[in-house]
């Protein structure tokens, strides 16, 4: 049987919630039935002839929804969060409060104090609730993960992740951004709650190791903006290794450039976001492979988020789609254990609010606390 999968967020024209929602159903496991898909209501029922619902079940708000889903015999099995920042806490709680799972776009909060509120909250709860950090769901990025810790380049040395865009280098109004660059919904981070948290995400985990320091210089580059779009921060993990995080969405011509290059003492990995079906490694002696997705080497949980042979890309909404699947696994009861979790939201958002206030405030190198 399908799951039964609300929305909250993703109204008329949304980008994210359509994404959700095709990458959910595509390996047919999870099906939308519900949602609250804007705070006007009647742009929330307007949804659901786009998402091709009952209009019934487009509700005005969360408490009507979560009390007709649960009247319901078919009633939702979790909610996907895809609305803006400040809104992920309040719709997880009453999610959590009715006893719904969740699963929630990032980053995890607006802020690190509700963060760590929710954290509690979860763990309370006792359901499942998880983050789409959609580059951890690709197949490659996976066996970059199983490869490090294997120990084919050694011991790391170096982490170089970028994620350089270019659609926010002018005014941000008209392009679904003018909620990013606002304080009071997005948060105290611009650039790097948005994609930066993305490539700190990323980095802890091909690497399998934990940022423990860093040095963070963000900066608001359009004038009159009130929310860093470029950021430069300087990492240091647990072992010992360095690390250099780049990110930026004011750098002209630039698209979704996702980077990650990780150096140990035997060899080097480098994938890219943009060319997501190769994984290159280098060896110390000097001979590079590349390897590929669909390849017979690779290990089991990157053939397993694989769908098609080799020579047959698959992306973005694939990756998406990967998460969700491991997400209808732990629903199930089976174990997930590369899905992210509030534990790592958590770190995240612990990475924001030291890289932003380290940065205002120049400190120098500071702890990364949780």
């Amino acid at each position: 049987m399908r799951l039964r999968m609300g929305m909250i967020g993703g109204g008329p024209g949304a980008f994210i919630g359509p994404i959700h929602r095709i990458a959910a159903e595509l390996d047919r496991e999870i099906e939308l039935v519900a949602g609250v898909f804007s705070s006007d209501p009647g742009r929330s029922r307007a949804a659901a002839t786009d998402y091709r619902i009952d209009p019934e079940r487009a509700y005005p708000d969360l408490a009507t929804m979560f009390a007709a889903e649960a009247a319901r015999a078919d009633g939702i099995d979790f909610v996907s969060i895809v609305s803006p920042n400040h809104h992920h806490l309040p719709a997880a709680r009453a999610a959590l409060a009715a006893g719904v799972a969740v699963m929630s776009d990032k980053p995890m909060t607006a802020s690190l104090a509700e963060a760590r509120e929710l954290a509690d909250l979860v763990a309370r709860a006792g359901r499942p609730y998880a983050l789409t950090y959609t580059y951890s769901g690709y197949p490659l990025v996976r066996e970059a993960r199983a490869r490090v810790a294997a120990g084919a380049i050694g011991t790391v040395r170096k982490v170089v992740v970028e994620y350089p865009q270019g659609w926010l280098a002018g005014p941000a109004e008209g392009k679904q951004a003018e909620w990013r660059v606002d304080p009071a919904r997005s948060g105290a981070g611009g650039c790097i709650g948005d994609i930066g948290v993305h490539a700190f995400q990323l980095a802890e985990f091909v690497t399998g190791l934990r940022v423990t320091r860093l040095l963070a210089d963000l900066a608001a580059v359009v004038p009159g903006r009130a929310l860093d779009d470029d950021c430069s921060i300087l990492l240091r993990f647990d072992n010992g290794a360095r690390g250099v995080l780049l990110a930026s969405q004011i750098e002209v011509g630039e698209l979704n450039g996702l980077r990650i290059r990780v150096y140990g003492d035997k060899g080097g990995l480098v994938w890219r976001q943009e060319t997501p079906n190769a994984l290159t490694l280098h060896q110390i002696d000097g001979r590079t492979e590349i390897v590929r997705a669909g390849d017979t080497s690779l290990g089991s949980d990157a053939r397993a988020r694989s769908r098609t042979p080799g020579g047959h890309p698959e992306g973005y909404l694939e990756a998406f789609a990967n998460l969700y699947r491991d997400f209808a696994a732990q629903l199930r009861g089976e174990a997930a254990p590369l899905l992210p979790d509030a534990a790592e939201g958590l770190r995240g958002m612990a990475f924001i609010d030291t890289a932003v206030t380290a940065s205002r405030d120049e400190a120098g190198w500071v702890d990364l606390t949780i």
